[in-house]
């Protein structure tokens, strides 16, 4: 039995789900709507602010489904109740982040400024104070696209494990080298 799946989602006040005929669900909320379509076999159901995801049989494919759907559909009540958040740094000489609206100017050490335009579903924020390291701060009620942005953010300068520079998320532990020893005997 699918140990997520089988997990209940509580639906807090304010916010309401509605499944189409076509298994379409949709999620409103404070802070915004998110739909996601749910294959056909899936059987949702919703009774006294709680909210269940079942499969028909055991089917290795049902199984899989089953905990992948409650998972998404839990994600969309956390996004449009609390949203989420993702905080990355740039550790580096000279990196810089700086925003204009949804356009987000990164500059990485590279001969040119990286210019990223943003969806609109994602707010973005930078902070650079003196002595610390510049901060990108990307918030959103959709989950999987601001992993999918902020992945992308990342993949313009991973961290190398020399020295530690690139971008990274704030709290990540970085795995280190040591690098060339001192004197070889």
């Amino acid at each position: 039995m699918s140990r997520i799946g089988k997990n209940p989602i509580n639906v807090p006040s304010g916010v309401t789900i509605t499944v189409s005929k076509e298994n379409l669900v949709t999620v409103k909320g404070p802070k915004g709507e998110l739909t996601q379509a749910v294959d056909a076999d899936i059987i949702l159901t919703q009774e006294d602010g709680v909210f269940t995801v079942s499969r028909p049989t055991e089917q290795k494919r049902h199984k899989a489904l089953h905990g992948l759907y409650r998972s998404l559909i839990n994600n969309m009540v956390v996004g449009v109740t609390d949203g989420f958040k993702i905080e990355q740094e740039l550790v580096g000489v000279g990196y810089r982040a700086t925003n204009q609206g949804n356009t987000l100017d990164l500059v990485l050490g590279y001969s040119h400024h990286y210019v990223f335009q943003l969806p609109e579903e994602i707010k973005v924020t930078t902070t650079s104070e003196k002595g610390q390291t510049p901060k990108i701060i990307l918030e959103s009620i959709d989950k999987q696209l601001i992993g999918q942005v902020a992945a992308k953010i990342r993949s313009l300068r991973t961290p190398e494990p020399y020295k530690g520079k690139g971008i990274k998320f704030v709290g990540e532990i970085l795995r280190r080298k040591a690098g060339k020893s001192a004197s070889k005997k």
